[in-house]
């Protein structure tokens, strides 16, 4: 195998696949990336058992071969050369892969590609197209919210699933996501194809992956899944994955229906007076109060460790006086995610789930529960 290639090109597909690699592995040949030479593409495939990433780039190859090498490695390598052209070529004998960049030259270990494991996909049965910009938005404002906790496995990750629309009932492909603490849930008109479709719960890595492949893709990109496995196509890139193998639990049930109590805030400025509020909150609790009456909102934290903090904003609020504690991470997240300046609370009371809309995004909702304060 033997190949000229432009070092951007492949130091960004490179970025791609090596970020799939364990940095620990007691399989070898998994902390290495196989490259196929076929005409003028390299092919880079990266796995690590649950996950497959296989990534094209254009190049000048002389024949066809191939041959995997330590993927973390290889990008440090290619990352650091100059822009310009650069040399693949496998010496066969030395079981080596020499990298060539003007003046510099590499000589990796490398392992059989025959020996490189492949990630089998049984029929996928469902398959359908989705703008790139749209799969963004899914998981841009519903990935904050996955589960960290691998005792609940099944809440690792964005359950995507069918459903009615929120507004008009129509079909919808919809997100969501959630840790006990807040949900958040994101839909958009139901793609052709997809009718029928399985709910499935894509892994939390999956979906750090897939972020990076879409933020520069502007085109369409196709989703194939089955109840155990789902392939994205975008561009040049295919990531094939397992699914978490359990049931989502029924995360409509907590979706407040009855709060009746609206607050309607600049966000932006609610974001930054919580901000600022949390300086004095502990790190474990991070605890912020919001007092409402005759429409002001009393920000604020008590710290017998370390003091205390306030801050008064106007706001729209024409209902009974309520006290509600809320965790000051979760509340900037949401905020985050809000598209238009106002941020529109409706509460209950201070023992019950509280729910955040997007005055300019109808199609997304957020739940949060409250806290002791």
């Amino acid at each position: 195998m033997r190949l000229t290639i432009d070092k951007p090109g492949l130091a960004k597909s490179l970025a791609h696949v090596a970020s799939v690699v364990e940095r620990r592995n007691t399989i070898p040949i998994l902390s290495n990336v196989l490259l196929t030479a076929d005409a003028n593409e390299l092919k880079l495939t990266a796995t690590d058992l649950d996950m497959e990433l296989v990534e094209r780039v254009a190049c000048t190859a002389q024949g066809d071969g191939a041959v995997t090498v330590p993927a973390h490695m290889f990008y440090d390598i290619v990352r650091k050369l100059p822009d310009g052209e650069i040399e693949l070529n496998r010496d066969a004998e030395q079981e080596r892969l020499v990298i060539t960049s003007g003046p510099a030259q590499f000589s990796l270990q490398t392992l059989p590609a025959d020996d490189f494991p492949s990630l089998s996909v049984e029929d996928l049965g469902h398959a359908f197209k989705v703008p790139a910009g749209d799969l963004k938005r899914l998981i841009e404002k519903t990935r904050f919210a996955i589960s960290t906790e691998e005792t609940r496995y099944y809440l690792n990750g964005i359950y995507l699933h069918e459903a009615k629309g929120e507004s008009e009932g129509k079909p919808t492909l919809r997100a969501v996501a959630t840790d006990g603490h807040r949900l958040a849930q994101v839909e958009l008109p139901l793609p052709s194809g997809a009718a029928g479709m399985p709910g499935v719960i894509v892994p939390r890595k999956t979906v750090q992956e897939l972020s990076k492949i879409v933020e520069d893709e502007d085109g369409e990109v196709t989703i194939e899944l089955s109840p155990s496995k789902i392939r994205i196509a975008a561009g040049r890139v295919v990531l094939t994955s397992k699914l978490i193998d359990g049931t989502f639990p029924d995360y409509e049930r907590v979706i407040p229906q009855g709060n009746d109590k609206q607050l309607e805030v600049d966000n932006e400025t609610f974001s930054k007076a919580v901000d600022r509020v949390s300086t004095l909150s502990s790190d474990k609790g991070r605890a912020v109060k919001l007092a409402l009456a005759d429409g002001t909102l009393t920000l604020s934290v008590n710290n017998p460790e370390s003091g205390s903090a306030t801050e008064k904003l106007s706001v729209e609020y024409e209902h009974d006086p309520l006290e509600i504690g809320f965790n000051a991470r979760y509340l900037l997240d949401i905020s985050d995610q809000l598209e238009g300046e106002t941020a529109e609370f409706h509460l209950a009371d201070p023992g019950s789930p509280t729910m955040v809309c997007d005055v300019k995004d109808p199609s997304a909702l957020y739940v949060l529960m409250p806290m002791r304060v």
